[in-house]
Order: C-alpha cells, then sequence, then structure tokens
C-alpha cells in the first residue's frame, strides 16, 4: 500500500506538462478573485485537495508508476475544481467538475 503525501513542503512532485484551463475554470476563478497558479501549485506539490482516501492514494501510486493525476478544490465561491494531469505527463488541466 502507498502512504498519503504527507509532504508539508513546496516541491514539485511531477511534471505538469502544458498548463490549460478550461473557460468555465477560467470565469469561476475570476469571480472568486482567485488565481489558478493558487490550485496548480498545490496539485503540482502533492497538496490533493479534498478528494477522498481512494483517490489520493491513487495520486500518490501514480507518482511512482505514471498514472493520471487528479485533485480536487473548491474556489472561495464553493465551486468545485478538478485539476488533472495526464499519466504522461505532456498536459495538465483545470476544469469544473460539470466539464469533466
Amino acid at each position: 500500500m502507498i502512504a498519503p503525501n504527507k509532504n508539508n513542503d513546496n516541491d514539485p512532485k511531477f511534471e505538469l506538462g502544458q498548463v490549460v484551463a478550461t473557460p468555465g475554470a477560467i470565469e469561476a476563478l475570476e469571480e472568486s478573485g482567485e488565481t489558478a497558479d493558487t490550485f496548480i501549485h498545490r496539485h503540482h506539490t502533492g497538496d490533493w485537495g479534498d478528494v477522498c482516501a481512494d483517490d489520493a492514494l491513487a495520486n500518490e501510486e501514480a507518482l511512482q508508476v505514471g498514472f493520471r493525476i487528479l485533485s480536487v478544490y473548491h474556489t472561495s465561491k464553493s465551486v468545485k475544481l478538478y485539476v488533472i494531469t495526464e499519466e504522461d505527463r505532456s498536459s495538465t488541466c483545470l476544469l469544473l467538475a460539470t466539464d469533466y
């Protein structure tokens, strides 16, 4: 079993590739007064946000074997955002849960 990431530092854990966002995610960020950088940074450093325990463990395994990585966050306006890095690490997308 892979232990969840308890790392408190800001070191990147994997490559992000090209970072993109859907129009809905950009709009939600603008409405909340937040930036994508905040959520991308959390994702990049292994803070998976509000994922369930199984998804957190899957992310930890993905760091070692190269699967897709999923984080879940909420804006200050309670809009649910996903940040997904593809398994080949070619891209990372910030999107609304409803875009998925």
